[in-house]
């Protein structure tokens, strides 16, 4: 290590000495933290081919039969991937002993986790995604860790899922590890955004990346385009004229993306500039959004806004919702933020009755399915 080098470890100090009255206990928290992204990475990158420490050469303990999908239905009615099951237990494991924590909430939990009895209850509170993008896991596509750290309102004691019922705003940590050709843990304290990148030899995470800052404007924009005869109007007006590039509204060529995996497309955003779209849909009219708010849209919506980015539904800013269950899902629309602004903009015209007539652009006059 090179003199100067700043590791996690030592910012997450530093970070401390500027807080006032600060005991240490957060601190040791987000270093258990650390630890099971550590261990999730390195089951990631050793999920098969390893002369079956880990499996066999079909995906083993981590692909399975079935084509990497374990029998079991996570809450959120989606098939469990087991790679996916080891790295919520990982976290589960690694954060339950140290006396921080009052209880934690996972994607892959019905109800909240108590701090079992033999260990001692703090006055925090752990929100996360064990697994983001596991779907993404058989075709070796960056997967990722997302997490939320809330102060308990009555401090510490037994839990309820009542106390991580809180605004996004009063989250006093949000952050990401993304699994790639490097991993990279990216994480912000409510004082601008910093990256750190694992290095192997090591063992530590270095700061790599200060002070990550997001573009205000864009050419890029990521969205789901198999979905757009379920989007609502605003969102359709955006990405037709994106489409239409120079001879559009916009005067401007744009680019689209689609990962299908919320922490790589965040990243990208974070590194270059760009736009993430998860709107909301008519496919299932009961359901307000896909991603869920406490443990995947608040930590990436203050993580973007400390970026100098913004996130909003559509309808209003992210980090302003009071959540009203655990598992509560909502649309999702942050990046760049004069993007984002513009489409609020649009959202607001069209429940005026202002907004421009949309139109398709697969079946406008440049169209394939045009008849010559």
């Amino acid at each position: 290590m090179t003199k100067g080098t700043t590791t996690l470890a030592k910012f997450i100090i530093e970070e401390q000495r500027r807080a006032p009255g600060a005991t240490g206990e957060f601190s040791a928290l987000l270093q258990d933290v650390v630890t099971a992204l550590k261990g999730i990475a390195l089951m990631v990158g050793k999920g098969a081919g390893d002369g079956g420490k880990y499996g066999d050469e079909n995906g083993g303990d981590y692909g399975c039969e079935d084509g990497g999908k374990a029998g079991a239905v996570a809450v959120q009615g989606e098939r469990q991937r087991k790679l996916y099951l080891a790295a919520n237990e990982f976290l589960l494991r690694s954060c339950e002993w140290g006396g921080h924590l009052s209880a934690m909430a996972s994607e892959e939990l019905v109800e909240v986790y108590l701090i079992p009895e033999c260990y001692p209850r703090g006055k925090y509170l752990l929100a996360f995604d064990p697994l983001d993008g596991s779907s993404n896991i058989d075709v070796n596509i960056s997967v990722g860790t997302i997490f939320s750290v809330l102060r308990r309102p009555d401090g510490a004691g037994t839990a309820s899922a009542a106390d991580f019922l809180q605004p996004g705003v009063r989250q006093i940590c949000a952050g990401y590890a993304i699994y790639g050709p490097s991993t990279m843990v990216v994480l912000t304290f409510g004082r601008g955004v910093h990256g750190f990148t694992l290095d192997r030899e090591l063992g530590e995470l270095v700061l790599t990346h200060r002070d990550l800052r997001i573009p205000e404007a864009t050419s890029e924009f990521a969205v789901n385009a198999t979905d757009e005869r379920f989007w609502e109007p605003p969102v359709k007006r955006y990405v037709s004229e994106c489409l239409a590039g120079r001879t559009g509204p916009r005067e401007s060529d744009f680019s689209m993306r689609w990962i299908a995996s919320l922490v790589p497309e965040v990243h990208r955003i974070l590194i270059r500039g760009g736009l993430f779209m998860y709107p909301r849909d008519t496919k299932e009219p009961a359901r307000a959004g896909t991603l869920r708010l406490l443990y995947e849209a608040n930590p990436m919506a203050l993580i973007v806004e400390q970026a100098g980015g913004a996130a909003s539904t559509g309808h209003g800013r992210i980090l302003e919702l009071e959540p009203t269950e655990l598992h509560e899902r909502i649309p999702v629309v942050l990046g760049s933020r004069k993007e984002v602004e513009r489409i609020a903009r649009y959202h607001e015209e069209h429940e005026r009755g202002i907004d421009r007539p949309y139109r398709s652009p697969l079946f406008g006059t440049r169209s394939l399915f045009t008849d010559p």
